[in-house]
């Protein structure tokens, strides 16, 4: 438990800050953030081949182009760029020729490609929700977090019925819905105050941000149990890794730029 708290305490004094501060700062440290939750997904020994040092040289640079392209608030709407995304797509496939079988695959590939992708954008998204606002940021990360707290409060003291048994057997449906519920109704008083008018479809969209956010944590406890192992990293001790803390987050940033976009 000690160990628990002072990592914890040890984040906040890191995080807090950046967040506060916005700009290069908050870039540069979600730029590393964006590499440590890189080095997690490629060290997923089951999901893939043991990929050679070039190709995760070449993915980390990809990641760089990513997290860092398009560093304005119209990037929402532009997203990263056709040239972000051929150039890499290039980078990780032409090499496939030069390599000997089994040393660096389609296959692999594939999942560098999916992995640096999905990585990118997510953690671009996050610079440029922090660009927008620090209000609109802090709603953003705020509703998958009292999700995550009330729906562990809540299936500790009512919960019932198993949620996703076989993914994570301490979830619970009740759980699930008071974490919806409480998040819910925070979220739109947050916002209504700091960041913008009410709307009847605040509601909604902040209930699909916490479902959505439920969702990104049981996708991450899946791949953890697709690959035998307890948490994807151990830099943060009794916490787990980046994507241990942030899979939440990253879910609920996705599904609300692509909810502007779709409305």
């Amino acid at each position: 438990m000690k160990k628990r708290i002072k990592s914890a305490l040890i984040a906040l004094i890191i995080v807090v800050p950046l967040i506060i501060l916005g700009g290069y700062p908050f870039i540069i440290g979600t730029s590393i953030v964006a590499f440590l939750a890189f080095k997690e997904i490629v060290e997923l020994k089951k999901s893939h081949h043991k990929f050679p040092n070039m190709m995760l040289l070449m993915g980390m640079i990809a990641i760089c182009f990513m997290v860092i392209s398009n560093m304005r608030e119209s990037s929402i709407t532009y997203g990263i760029s056709y040239q972000t995304l051929l150039t890499i797509i290039l980078m990780f496939f032409i090499p496939i020729i030069f390599y000997k079988k089994d040393e660096y695959t389609s296959q692999d590939a594939f999942y560098l490609l999916a992995a640096t992708i999905f990585i990118g954008l997510s953690f671009n998204i996050i610079i440029v929700m922090r660009m927008r606002g620090l209000d609109l940021f802090l709603y953003l990360i705020l509703i998958p977090m009292i999700t995550d707290i009330f729906a562990y409060l809540g299936g500790r003291m009512f919960g019932k019925n198993k949620l996703c048994p076989n993914i994570s057997p301490n979830k619970t449906k009740e759980g699930a819905l008071i974490g919806l519920g409480v998040s819910t109704l925070f979220s739109t008083i947050f916002y209504i105050i700091f960041v913008g008018k009410f709307h009847i479809m605040l509601i909604v969209v902040n209930a699909l941000l916490s479902i959505v956010g439920q969702m990104g944590d049981l996708i991450f406890s899946k791949i953890k149990r697709e690959n035998n192992i307890k948490d994807f990293s151990n830099i943060m001790p009794g916490h787990g890794g980046i994507l241990d803390r942030l899979d939440s987050i990253i879910f609920c940033v996705i599904a609300y730029v692509a909810i502007l976009m779709w409305i």
